[in-house]
């Protein structure tokens, strides 16, 4: 994933205007100030495309979004490096308890669902499925497995190489925790990258990989990629905007988020970009790849914001129909 929007970055800084607004009756083409975002290399597409949009709402708002992965997002959002963190996993406790240390109002809010892909070479003729069985032993920590044969007889005794997010990555996280049973627990023998472009340019050049990520980005490579699906125990299913809406595509559908530190929207652009997100998310995620949410869960999210609700309540379990009574 590319690690900052460098070209748009320094067309919002040319357009920028000097100081913060302060003026709470401003409008959009009065606020000035810096908006600060990292986070998530699969939340990336939206937050870009957002951030896009806001450039014609407020052009001399300096919105910057940077790809350090959830974690790594995290950290920066611990240490009030910046205003919002996009990720892929919810918040984790301990990371919630430093904020509760620091001092920071932490408001949780999903902007979209997203499925997680497990794709191979488009060349790649014997993978018709696979099972959640099959994808932790090859996953684990430990693996016996080096070969597609050691995965299933019939497969070709071949090299399996494996490409993966990076350890700071919440589809790392997602991904580990729900097929080997726990966050971080994987092989370590993988190509590694917080940058999904990376993870596609492997796996599409290379006849025997095989590699996981974000929806959007599978999408995106339709031509170099073959989507698996995959059986989480009622048969094979893949990723389509259908399977991950209806949450079919189990287990590894997930909601995105971003979080924001409640102190930040004392700052009238970032107020202001942030009640821009939400209004712009459902159609934007739609366009990237992503799976709007339901309009009531924008809604709730939109008063969250507004009474700054703060605190986690959503942890991946609940499917997606009950995603309101959680923003409840």
């Amino acid at each position: 994933m590319r690690h900052i929007i460098t070209l748009f970055t320094m067309l919002v800084l040319v357009a920028c205007g000097g100081s913060e607004s302060t003026d709470s009756s401003a409008g959009g083409d009065q606020l000035s100030g810096p908006v600060r975002m990292d986070g998530s290399s699969t939340v990336f597409p939206i937050s870009e495309a957002v951030a896009e949009e806001y450039l014609a709402e407020a052009p001399r708002v300096r919105v910057t979004v940077g790809v350090s992965g959830t974690g790594g997002g995290f950290k920066k959002f611990l240490n009030e490096e910046i205003d919002i963190n996009a990720a892929s996993r919810p918040i984790k406790d301990s990371e919630f308890e430093q904020a509760n240390e620091r001092g920071i109002q932490v408001l949780e809010i999903p902007v979209a669902f997203d499925g997680l892909s497990v794709v191979v070479n488009p060349k790649n003729t014997w993978v018709d499925f696979l099972t959640t069985g099959e994808l932790k032993r090859i996953w684990e920590p430990d693996s016996s497995v080096t070969t597609w044969k050691d995965v299933r007889d019939e497969w070709p005794d071949e090299p399996i190489r494996l490409y993966g997010p990076g350890t700071d990555s919440g589809t790392f996280d997602y991904f580990t925790g729900t097929i080997n049973g726990k966050e971080q627990a994987s092989r370590p023998d993988f190509t590694a990258s917080e940058d999904d472009n990376v993870l596609v340019q492997g796996i599409s050049g290379d006849l025997y990989s095989l590699g996981y990520f974000g929806f959007a980005y599978y999408l995106e490579n339709q031509g170099k990629l073959r989507a698996v699906p995959i059986d989480g125990g009622d048969g094979p299913i893949s990723p389509t905007p259908q399977t991950i809406n209806e949450g079919t595509y189990a287990p590894l559908s997930r909601p995105i988020y971003i979080y924001i530190n409640a102190s930040t929207l004392d700052k009238n652009q970032v107020a202001d970009f942030v009640s821009f997100y939400l209004d712009s998310a459902g159609q934007l995620a739609e366009e990237v790849g992503y799976i709007s949410l339901p309009q009531e869960s924008y809604q709730l999210a939109r008063a969250r914001v507004e009474t700054r609700t703060a605190g986690s309540s959503y942890h991946g379990e609940t499917p997606l129909p009950k995603l309101t009574e959680t923003l409840q």
